[in-house]
C-alpha cells in the first residue's frame, strides 16, 4: 500500500453565481502528487461551510482525490436571515452549486498551483452528509419534491457517477416528526427509486434524529429503498457525527471515538477507489472484515451486481 501523499488546500476560490446573491465560494485539497486524480465532490451539513470536514477531506486528498468543498447558502458563515426568500430553495441552490463547480472545473483546477494537467475530470463522485447527502443523492437521481412547486424533477447530472451518502435523511411523509415536516419542507417528498446509480450509504446505529419518528433506522433508507447497485455501512454507536467526520475537535460532534472515525475514512476511501477505478483491493478487503457480525466496529454489506460486492475493478 503507497504511502499518504502530502496535501495542498487552496481557499477561498470563488465563482460567479448570478441569480444566487452571492458568489459560489468553494475550497479544494488535493494531494501533491499524482496523475489522473479523481474528482470528489462534497456538501456539507446544515450550517457547515467549507471549513469542515477536515477528517474526511484530507484523508481522501492525501490518498489520491480532489476533493472540492462548496459553501452552500445555508452556511452559518453567510449569516442569512431566518426570513431569507432563498431559504425553502436552500435544498435545490445546493445541487445548482455542484453543478455549477462541474460546469468550471476547468477554472477550479488552474486556480490550484501545480494542479493543472492532473485531473481526470470523467471520475467524478458527489458525497455529503446531512443535508448534504441529500445534495449529493439528487446528483445521483435522487427525487426531491419541491415544497414550492409540488413538483419533483430529475436533477441527476451524468458527470458523476458514483456517491457516498453519510447519516443522511429517508423517506418523508409519515415518518417525519412534525419539526421536520415544518422547517424541513425539502424533506417532505423523497423518492429513491431513480436512485440507481452506485453509492455507499454509511449509518450510525445510535443516530436518533429528531426529523423522523422512526429511530437510526430512518438513515438506512437511502440503501434499502434505492435499486442497486449499493453498499450500507451500519457504524455500530454512531451517531450524527460517525465518530467525529464534521471536523477536528469540532463541538456538534457528540459521538467523538477516533476507531470509529478512522473505520469510515477507511471505507469511504476503499469505496472511492473502487467506485473510481483507481484500486479495487482495499474495497474487497473491507468486505472480507466487515462482510460479517463480528467485527467490533461496524458491518458491511451490498446488494445489486457483482463489483459492488468488493471485486476489483
Amino acid at each position: 500500500m503507497s504511502l499518504p501523499s502530502p496535501v495542498l488546500s487552496v481557499k477561498p476560490l470563488e465563482l460567479p453565481a448570478p441569480g444566487r446573491g452571492t458568489a459560489l465560494r468553494i475550497r479544494v485539497s488535493a494531494p501533491a502528487t499524482g496523475e489522473r486524480l479523481p474528482v470528489v465532490l462534497f456538501a456539507h451539513g446544515f450550517g457547515s461551510s467549507l471549513e469542515g470536514y477536515g477528517p474526511l477531506a484530507d484523508h481522501w486528498a492525501a490518498r489520491g482525490f480532489v476533493v472540492v468543498q462548496p459553501t452552500h447558502l445555508d452556511a452559518r458563515t453567510l449569516g442569512l436571515a431566518a426570513d431569507d426568500p432563498r431559504g425553502p430553495r436552500f435544498w435545490r441552490h445546493r445541487v445548482e452549486d455542484m453543478k455549477r463547480v462541474l460546469d468550471h472545473l476547468g477554472e477550479v483546477v488552474a486556480a490550484v498551483p501545480g494542479l493543472a494537467g492532473r485531473v481526470d475530470a470523467g471520475r467524478v463522485a458527489a458525497a455529503g452528509h446531512s443535508f448534504g447527502g441529500q445534495t449529493a443523492g439528487v446528483l445521483l437521481g435522487l427525487l426531491v419534491t419541491d415544497p414550492e412547486t409540488g413538483a419533483a424533477r430529475d436533477l441527476s447530472d451524468p458527470r458523476v457517477s458514483a456517491g457516498v451518502l453519510l447519516a443522511t435523511a429517508g423517506s418523508g411523509g409519515a415518518d417525519l416528526t412534525p419539526f421536520a415536516t415544518t422547517h424541513l419542507p425539502w424533506l417532505r417528498g423523497q423518492d429513491f427509486s431513480a436512485l440507481r446509480r452506485p453509492a455507499l450509504v454509511v449509518a450510525g446505529d445510535a443516530d436518533d434524529l429528531p426529523l423522523s419518528v422512526r429511530g437510526a433506522e430512518w438513515t438506512k433508507d437511502p440503501y434499502t429503498l434505492s435499486p442497486g447497485p449499493k453498499s450500507l455501512l451500519t457504524v455500530y454507536g454512531g451517531e450524527h457525527s460517525l465518530g467525529g467526520i464534521p471536523g477536528y475537535g469540532s463541538a456538534e460532534t457528540t459521538d467523538e471515538d477516533p476507531a470509529r472515525l478512522a473505520l469510515v475514512q477507511d471505507v469511504t476511501t476503499a469505496y472511492l477507489q473502487h467506485a473510481l477505478g483507481t484500486d479495487g483491493t482495499a474495497w474487497a478487503r473491507a468486505h472480507a472484515e466487515l462482510g460479517g457480525a463480528a467485527h467490533p466496529l461496524g458491518r458491511l454489506e451490498s446488494k445489486g451486481s457483482p463489483a459492488a460486492r468488493g471485486s476489483a475493478s
